[in-house]
């Protein structure tokens, strides 16, 4: 019964993250580069946690994408592939760049903060039986 209610929690968290990737796509097209990353970002940060909720894990209030990772990697080691892609590396400037003192965001690297997003996002869909 526990894991019925764990798994309908993470999907919720699944569908923000979805939002959140979506978002970042639209943002993109609009060349609003800055928030298409910080939406690539926080859907990065969701799909994680709702692999963390779906085994019971407790979440703390965090952006911390690679303290996520390592949680995840206490499950399934499998987690830690997602420093091969850089997906650690979407924390702090996901964050950071929502304010007037943080760089430019280039296209490119908006570009790529939604591919990791799209990785990620599948990768944690197969690890939950929703891809």
């Amino acid at each position: 019964m526990e894991s019925n209610k764990s798994m309908r929690v993470a999907k919720k968290w699944i569908e923000k993250a979805d939002r959140d990737l979506l978002s970042a796509k639209k943002l993109f097209e609009e060349n609003i580069y800055d928030y298409a990353l910080f939406h690539a970002q926080q859907a990065v940060e969701k799909y994680l946690k709702a692999f963390l909720v779906s085994k019971n894990k407790p979440l703390r209030r965090t952006h911390d994408i690679g303290w996520l990772i390592e949680q995840c990697a206490e499950i399934d080691s499998d987690f830690s592939k997602l420093y091969d892609i850089g997906a650690d590396e979407l924390y702090p400037i996901g964050i950071e760049v929502r304010y007037p003192t943080s760089a430019e965001v280039l296209r490119e690297e908006a570009k790529e903060a939604i591919d990791i997003a799209e990785r990620v996002e599948r990768f944690v869909k197969r690890k939950l039986s929703l891809a």
